[in-house]
Order: structure tokens, then C-alpha cells, then sequence
């Protein structure tokens, strides 16, 4: 009997210690998954503005939180694999930026948190009910690029005085590039100029498309997305040589040799979209947080591109600048 009962005690001191094992393992920390429509080097600053904005809040890569990155690098087809590969590992936000990037990730899941950094119109593009309740597992920050078209055609009109031909270059694979090259073309047609479109769909695509604009345009708007993001130097350096003015929506654009860009400070959308990963984490719902906007517009200036292309920017310009690349 009693070799009996020493038995039954052997047996239940082995079957407890793997309970006992697993009880005592700490839990798993959430797990951020960024997708990021560019590319690593592209992004840098930008992800290193999420992640110091999230060590502000308390979470420490390694520590408390998990962060798991994957890159499309400006391939639109990349973006519903990345999703799904995300929605397959059960994390607990999806960060990401870009119309398509948002909408493929939207697609592949209506449980999972989404935040996205920027996006050109939203509402206008079905990801969420309304700004201020975006409804669904989604929200993030607007860019509202259409609402700053008209400023950015009439600041290009100030900084190349003979404006009259102007060619608009878009990512027609993305339904949000595709309104705001819409939206600009009519504006800038009520406003005088003769504008027209060219629809590009892959890297491969861009030098020749802008080769092709020799003595055909005055100046070149190009639509933001993270096809041209990625390959912004390459724009720069093309249009350069057809000495051909660049209006752009991103400082990021202006310092790599862009003409011109008006727009919002991206870092400062990459910091905001760390807090409402923060508050998610915490317990929010993406439904009850409102999608905000910029509070500031940047107007940079690239004197040296300028110098290249042999125009002098207005004073009444450069007084308004809050940065001057040289």
C-alpha cells in the first residue's frame, strides 16, 4: 500500500510541474505590427519617431512590448500578403500608412486594432463612418490632401511665374491618388493652366514617364503615395535634368531635391499615431478615438534646387517659409 501511495504522488508531482511551469511564465507582451508601405532606409525617422513617442508613453521595445516590422517597399500588391500575414500571427495593432496600405489591412480583418498615420481622405475613400466617429476596429490621422490642393497650385504659380502647362503624376493603383489627381487637374484648370495627367503604376515606370515631359510641361505636381515616397530621389534627380519645377506634398520630397512641398510634418503624424497605439493597448476601442488632423502645414523651399533651375523665389515666398533647404 505503501509503494502504492508513493507512486500516486510521483505521478501527480509530474503532472503538475508543466502546469506549474507555464503559470509561472511571464505574458506574452502586445505585439505592434508595422507595415510599412516604403521602405527601411525611406522611413527611418519616421519609425524612430513612433518608437521614441511610444517609449515616452512607458513601452519599451523588448520590454513590455513587441514590435514586428514588414515592408512593401512602395508595392502595392504587397500590401494584402502583409495584412494577412498579420492577421494570422494574432497581434494587437496594425500600424500603417498610405490609402492602399489602410484598405488591404482593413480587408483582411474587422477584429484587430488598425492606426493609421496618414491618410489623404478617410471618409472619402470608405475606411471610416466619419472623422469624428470612425466606427469599425480603424482610425488614425487625415491628411485631407484635397482640401490643401488649391494653396499648393497657387504657391507653384507664385515660384514659377510662367506657369501654364502642368503635368500631375499619380499612382493610379490607389483610389485615393486617383481623387486627388482628379481633384487637382479640375482645380487647376479653373485657376488658368492647362493640366494633364500621367498614371503611373510601378518604379519602373516613373523615368520614362517623366523623360517624356521634355517641352511638354512647365512645372510637375506630384500626387504623395508611397510608390513616389520610396522613389522620391529618383524623381527629383529626372526632373532636374529636364529642368522642370516640382511641387511635392512632404518636406521628405524637398530633401531629397523636390522644388517645392506644402504639407503636414510627417514625423509629427508617426509621433500621434504612437498615442493612439498607447490608448489602445490601454483599453480603447478605435471607434470611440476620433481621427484628427494636422494642426500646422509646413511650406519648405529648396534654394538649391531653385538656383538650379534659374528661378528666384518671391521675398513675399520666402518670408512665409518655416524651413529653407540650401
Amino acid at each position: 500500500m505503501r509503494r502504492i501511495g508513493l507512486a500516486v504522488v510521483l505521478a501527480l508531482n509530474f503532472a503538475l510541474v508543466p502546469l506549474a511551469a507555464r503559470a509561472q511564465q511571464p505574458a506574452r507582451p502586445p505585439t505592434i505590427e508595422f507595415l510599412g508601405a516604403s521602405t527601411p532606409s525611406a522611413m527611418r525617422d519616421m519609425v524612430a519617431a513612433f518608437v521614441a513617442r511610444l517609449h515616452e508613453l512607458g513601452w519599451m521595445e523588448g520590454r513590455n512590448i513587441a514590435i514586428e516590422y514588414q515592408w512593401a517597399e512602395g508595392r502595392t500588391e504587397r500590401f494584402a500578403e502583409i495584412s494577412s500575414d498579420f492577421v494570422r500571427l494574432k497581434v494587437d495593432v496594425i500600424v500603417t500608412h498610405g490609402t492602399a496600405a489602410v484598405a488591404a489591412a482593413k480587408r483582411a480583418t474587422t477584429v484587430i486594432p488598425i492606426v493609421f498615420a496618414s491618410v489623404g481622405d478617410p471618409v472619402g475613400a470608405g475606411l471610416v463612418t466619419s472623422l469624428a466617429r470612425p466606427g469599425g476596429n480603424i482610425t488614425g490621422l487625415s491628411i485631407q490632401q484635397s482640401d490643401a490642393a488649391p494653396k499648393r497650385l497657387e504657391l507653384l504659380r507664385e515660384v514659377v511665374p510662367r506657369l501654364r502647362r502642368l503635368a500631375i503624376v499619380a499612382n493610379v493603383d490607389s483610389r485615393s491618388s486617383v481623387l486627388d489627381m482628379i481633384e487637382i487637374r479640375d482645380r487647376a484648370g479653373a485657376l488658368g493652366l492647362r493640366p494633364f495627367t500621367i498614371e503611373i503604376r510601378s518604379a519602373e515606370q516613373i523615368e520614362p514617364a517623366i523623360e517624356a515631359l521634355k517641352g511638354k510641361a512647365d512645372a510637375l505636381y506630384v500626387v504623395a503615395d508611397p510608390l513616389f515616397f520610396t522613389n522620391r530621389t529618383k524623381i527629383s534627380a529626372r526632373a532636374m535634368d529636364l529642368r522642370l519645377p516640382t511641387m511635392c506634398n512632404f518636406r521628405e520630397y524637398t530633401a531629397a531635391g523636390c522644388f517645392v512641398s506644402h504639407g503636414p510634418n510627417y514625423l509629427d503624424l508617426f509621433r500621434r499615431a504612437a498615442t493612439y497605439v498607447d490608448k489602445i493597448l490601454r483599453g480603447a476601442k478605435p471607434a470611440d478615438l476620433p481621427v484628427e488632423q494636422p494642426t500646422k502645414f509646413e511650406l519648405v523651399i529648396n534654394l538649391k534646387t531653385a538656383k538650379a533651375l534659374g528661378l528666384t523665389i518671391p521675398q513675399s515666398v520666402l518670408v512665409r517659409a518655416d524651413e529653407i533647404i540650401e
